[in-house]
């Protein structure tokens, strides 16, 4: 950021320090102009992430795991509280004596 040159001590005819307004001013104009020399490689951190991690089957074989018993504890949770189709249903049925 450009800011102007101030000196400690006063001299004649040297530069004031800049009022509030000014440096405000200032700082503004520099964030409104300021953009980056050059952003991320995203492709090659993507590569690099992708290398670092897990085997793609590793994931595939944990979530498949971790969905089969998130299934099986729903099912066993409403058997178990009788909702919906789980729940016993009502049959009316007529014996002959």
């Amino acid at each position: 950021m450009k800011v102007p040159y101030v000196e400690d001590k006063t001299t004649r005819g040297g530069l004031t320090t800049p009022s509030e307004a000014d440096v405000s001013r200032m700082i503004r104009a520099e964030v409104e102009t300021w953009k980056p020399r050059h952003g991320p490689d995203w492709s090659d951190m993507m590569i690099r992430l992708a290398a670092a991690g897990p085997a793609p089957w590793v994931i595939y074989s944990a979530a498949s795991a971790a969905l089969v018993v998130i299934i099986v504890a729903a099912f066993l949770v409403g058997s178990w509280l009788q909702i919906g189709a789980l729940a016993p249903q009502h049959v009316d049925v007529t014996l002959p004596h």
